[in-house]
């Protein structure tokens, strides 16, 4: 039970933690609400940059919609934004900034219910890693894919990714076993770029396993079909992959599809893959040529280091300048909250203090007539335990006893001077109990145990009643504790007074057994009995039950109408 004076203060504490809270709610009053509207015009101008390819336009507004985005409130229109900014740094070649933004992403997308965001999201981070080399990374993250609710398409996208960070993994038994299976799929088929794209990877991949024939035959298929289309890229990657499979076989046509590969890739800018095509070419040309591809070889790749540095430049100072000027603003809105907060609190001080006064006062005089009513309350219970005992022990003890007393003098000749002395010495007994009771002392204090029980036990045999004991010389009651005596002494007594009243028996049996730790009681007697099943455990049977359980003992009564009452109980020794 917790001390008074520790429930005092803690009421106390509660009191001006109350008090206190109120200055603090006035500072969270303060802050900015999360403002949608102006969150989503910003990505609608972003996503219009976006698609007129003006991708610094496009980063800066996305980068200003992120400042202000709430992933909490809203994680659609953060892990969006998150998604585009990352594939504007991808497209200028920075793979590893894109995957800081898209890192930030990551702990928010299990509040995301549109699976296509999770897609796009999980998807440029594969590509991320692919184009570092990272291929382990990229399977990962293009496998998670596999495991969203989306439309087919995104999902044959993604095994076609998977094919291909497996051939640049070198694993092409693997990535065939991908793209093999999507060969004669419905979608495949009924997609001619995706499909001229997968004929022209398998015809790689056998190629790369030293089965010239049969990547030649897909890698025209995959021409064919790109011819129709007229896309450069893929025109480009089909001639690129043609000039590497005659690389070794016929250097001639190896140097002419490089040449039409690198044609189609200057067409479309596609700076990385033209220093791949530049490499074939010069690697298969002589003289002027050789001088010639080898100069735009250089010019290209400082051209396209020097695009990319200053690509990257450009979107970290977008970021930097943000972050600098939300700091910026962060600071003057601090100050002016700060100097509000002071005019506020130093005009709340009085009022404060009026009102922890006031509750205090109130928790102190609640806590009194608390503490009254429960100190009253304690009183009461206790006078009510005190004449809940007594009167138990007035019936279990005093009641039985005089109960005895009376089929004492009811059954046995009083003129006979034996049977007269008997009954002065129950009588006598009554008195010494009576006393007990007033010093709540315990009711059996004789020190003849045995002897004080027989007499009890001989009080209930008349002449219509045979009582018979045995064993009872047998246990040295001298190491049973005295508390212990006076259970077996008032449940015997209880047990014969309720055959005396109730049972019409006419033979009683009382057995006493012990063995290396408990002493055994049986008692059986003929009369009428019970039925067990409708049994009420109350006043007597009840405190028979509940004084053996005290004693940590166990009891067990068992009887049937017209055959008779039997009750079995033990208890330990010490």
């Amino acid at each position: 039970m917790i001390p008074k004076r520790i429930r005092f203060y803690f009421y106390l504490f509660i009191t001006f933690s109350a008090v206190f809270s109120c200055q603090k709610n006035t500072v969270i009053e303060k802050k900015e609400t999360y403002n949608k509207i102006k969150v989503t015009r910003l990505i609608a101008l972003a996503n219009t940059s976006f698609g007129e390819n003006k991708l610094d336009s496009a980063f800066y507004y996305y980068n200003e919609a992120l400042s202000m985005s709430s992933p909490s409130k809203d994680p659609e229109n953060y892990i969006s934004t998150l998604n585009y900014m990352a594939i504007i740094q991808q497209k200028y070649g920075d793979y590893a900034g894109s995957e800081t933004t898209l890192t930030q992403g990551l702990p928010y997308v299990k509040f995301i219910k549109d699976p296509l965001l999770v897609w796009t999201l999980y998807t440029t981070l594969g590509n991320n890693f692919l184009n570092t080399f990272d291929n382990k990374s990229a399977i990962l993250y293009y496998e998670k894919t596999l495991k969203l609710n989306i439309e087919t398409e995104k999902k044959l996208i993604s095994k076609n990714s998977i094919g291909i960070a497996l051939i640049q993994s070198e694993k092409f038994n693997e990535a065939l076993t991908i793209f093999l299976p999507l060969e004669n799929t419905k979608e495949v088929i009924i997609n001619p770029k995706f499909y001229g794209s997968l004929l022209d990877n398998i015809g790689l991949c056998y190629f790369k396993i030293n089965n010239n024939q049969s990547g030649l035959d897909y890698m025209l298929k995959g021409l064919a079909i790109k011819k129709k289309l007229q896309n450069p890229d893929e025109l480009g990657k089909s001639y690129l992959h043609l000039a590497q499979l005659y690389e070794s076989k016929n250097s001639s046509l190896s140097k002419k599809y490089a040449i039409l590969s690198y044609k189609e890739f200057s067409k479309t800018n596609l700076a990385e893959e033209s220093l791949t095509a530049l490499r074939v070419i010069i690697k298969h040309s002589s003289d002027e040529e050789f001088k010639t591809y080898s100069e735009s070889y250089i010019s290209l790749n400082d051209s396209i280091y020097i695009t990319a540095q200053r690509s990257k430049n450009n979107l970290s100072k977008i970021k930097y300048n943000s972050k600098r000027e939300k700091e910026e603003n962060l600071k003057l809105k601090t100050h002016r909250a700060e100097n509000e907060l002071k005019v506020e609190r130093q005009k709340n001080k009085n009022i404060i203090a009026y009102i922890t006064i006031v509750l205090s006062l109130c928790m102190i005089l609640i806590l009194y007539y608390y503490l009254t009513s429960k100190a009253n309350r304690e009183k009461i219970e206790a006078t009510y335990d005190s004449e809940t005992r007594i009167s138990k022990k007035l019936h279990d003890e005093l009641a039985n006893d005089i109960y005895h007393t009376m089929a004492f003098a009811e059954n046995k000749n009083l003129s006979q001077t034996e049977n007269k002395q008997q009954l002065l010495n129950h009588l006598d007994a009554i008195y010494s109990r009576t006393k007990d009771i007033s010093k709540e002392n315990p009711a059996i204090t004789t020190e003849n145990y045995i002897t004080s029980l027989k007499e009890m036990l001989s009080g209930f045999s008349t002449l219509h009643i045979n009582l018979i004991l045995t064993g009872l010389d047998t246990i040295d009651w001298s190491e049973v504790d005295q508390n212990k005596k006076s259970t077996v002494y008032r449940v015997l007594q209880e047990l014969l007074v309720n055959m005396r009243k109730y049972s019409e028996a006419s033979l009683v049996g009382i057995s006493f057994t012990k063995d290396q730790k408990n002493i055994l009681i049986n008692y059986a007697d003929n009369g009428k009995g019970i039925d067990t099943d409708k049994i009420i455990f109350k006043n007597g049977l009840y405190n028979v039950k509940n004084r053996i359980h005290k004693i940590k003992g166990q009891i067990n009564i068992s009887s049937s109408p017209n055959q008779g009452f039997k009750v079995s109980f033990k208890f330990p020794l010490s």
